[in-house]
């Protein structure tokens, strides 16, 4: 039986003790400079392109339009996973679903535990290193511990159920009626499930959400002089649902002003019946319960104000570096997991190969960064630990699948065109982008094609147009050649907790 021991701090027995010192005397000790940076890694979940920097004329977010003018802003940025598990294993592994097996919801460390985590990279090259919040997939079990100094979770009982990042529970504030969106009001079936859920919390109970907490811990550790140079990790849960935010965000956006995204009513007609089928389901039951309740423009105001509180925190880490002893030698990452549907396509969420799941922001700041530039040149969040290991003069690992930025973040104009590769939920499923194409392939070797400058909404499938034949053969020659086997099954897996330790065990 596979056994994996993800413990939050060594043991104290006399021989971990002596090992330890040993490993710690190996350890180089120096503070941040121009070739060890501090980094701040701040990420969001399910925070599509509607943002200023990505040029959206309607969610108010003027921390990242700050954080933009600092640095650099990929507009042409996409997720390497279509859910949350296997983006942030990608991330923290710089290795795609396709080789790592880990394509919806397992778990990277019970599947490989022999990859070295992004934290684990910078704590062996000397950084202390600080996390805390949604920087891996919230369940219990699924936050990689390994090379952490320290990882906030608010309560001991988190600690003891394996770290689980419970952002709407330990009395974080929710709104009042609850569940507060209609569309869960009207649902006899009603579990506490938060999907589609919105609702204000009052203003007064800000200071007590999750987001906020872990706001002020990392900002604590920012704001500090450090002897060595440090790795920030700051995971927010929003704008995820439930859209639970204090109600002055929602007054950012009054109903009237609402602007709904284009839909075309006819627009899954020319796409693959594997594909199609489940989205004319998903577009009945949820697109269409929305315009029966008259609650749309309700929920998109909810998600605008969940960005613009995120990018409020955003705000927060800015103005605390700023005043910092830290503030010239710190780079900043900013990054979303995927994105999120508001109706196009019939689909409200994530979980597709197309634009609104795949386009995240993607924006990067600090030493070595040129600043007020913009890249439209593909790039992919897989792409972040090639880059930190360049940037921060990490170990190199040559397994690495993504492609350093480093070089196109000090001198933008000297990014080239290329393509990338976003894996779907299964083998043989997969996308591939680039700055005027979308190729999209099924397992069952259906596809779709897209020309992103004349159909950047992507109505028209031309994959069977034969005069764009060479083009889609091309795209398709860029994907990738093997798929591993789909991992363990989440399902599939328990966790078992020893005082704050835990390791996954299989129930099969």
């Amino acid at each position: 039986m596979f056994r994996f021991s993800n413990s939050p701090r060594p043991s104290t027995t006399l021989t971990s003790l002596i090992c330890l010192l040993l490993v710690f005397s190996l350890t180089p000790v120096f503070s941040a400079s121009s070739d060890h940076p501090n980094v701040i890694m701040i990420a969001v979940d399910d925070m599509n392109d509607w943002s200023g920097p990505l040029g959206d004329n309607q969610a108010i977010t003027p921390n990242l339009d700050r954080l933009a003018q600092m640095g650099v802003t990929f507009t042409n940025a996409h997720t390497a996973g279509v859910y949350c598990a296997p983006s942030r294993a990608a991330i923290f592994t710089g290795r795609l679903a396709s080789t790592t097996g880990c394509y919806d919801r397992q778990v990277y460390f019970y599947e490989h535990p022999e990859y070295r985590p992004l934290q684990q990279a910078f704590h062996d090259a000397g950084y202390n290193t600080y996390g805390t919040g949604k920087l891996f997939h919230h369940p219990a079990g699924m936050v990689d511990l390994r090379g952490w100094t320290e990882f906030k979770v608010r309560t001991q009982k988190q600690k003891e159920s394996g770290w689980p990042m419970d952002t709407w529970e330990h009395d974080a504030p929710l709104p009042d009626p609850y569940p507060s969106s209609p569309y869960n009001q009207t649902d006899p079936k009603w579990t506490g499930r938060p999907f589609m859920e919105i609702g204000s919390i009052p203003n007064e109970r800000e200071k007590d959400m999750a987001d906020t907490i872990r706001t002020n811990w990392a900002c604590d550790i920012i704001s500090k002089e450090h002897d060595k140079p440090f790795f920030v990790g700051l995971g927010f849960y929003a704008p995820h649902y439930p859209n639970y935010a204090p109600k002055k965000y929602f007054d950012l956006y009054p109903i009237d002003s609402i602007k709904r995204p284009p839909w075309k009513d006819d627009d899954l007609i020319d796409i693959p019946d594997i594909q199609r089928k489940p989205q004319e389901s998903r577009k009945k039951s949820v697109h269409g319960r929305l315009l029966e309740l008259g609650i749309v423009d309700e929920t998109i105001q909810a998600y605008l104000a969940c960005i613009s509180y995120a990018d409020a925190m955003v705000g927060r880490v800015l103005d605390t570096l700023e005043s910092s002893p830290n503030k010239d030698n710190t780079l900043i990452v900013f990054w979303s997991d995927h994105g999120f549907h508001h109706g196009q396509k019939g689909n409200w969420g994530k979980h597709t190969l197309w634009q609104q799941t795949s386009h995240v922001p993607f924006i990067w700041a600090g030493p070595n960064v040129d600043e007020a530039k913009q890249v439209e040149e593909a790039a992919s969040l897989v792409d972040v630990y090639a880059t930190l290991v360049e940037s921060c003069n990490l170990a190199d690992d040559p397994e690495l699948e993504g492609t350093s930025l480093s070089g196109v973040l000090k001198n933008p104009e000297s990014a080239t065109n290329r393509s990338v590769i976003l894996p779907y939920d299964k083998p043989e499923s997969y996308a591939v982008m680039s700055k005027d194409w979308r190729y999209i392939r099924y397992e069952d070797g259906s596809e779709e094609l897209y020309d992103l400058n004349k159909d950047p909404e992507e109505w028209n499938n031309l994959a069977k147009t034969p005069r764009f034949a060479d083009i889609k053969n091309r795209l398709r020659s860029e994907g990738p050649q093997s798929f591993a086997p789909l991992g363990t099954q989440f399902t599939d897996l328990k966790v078992v907790t020893t005082g704050e330790t835990f390791h996954w065990e299989s129930k099969l």
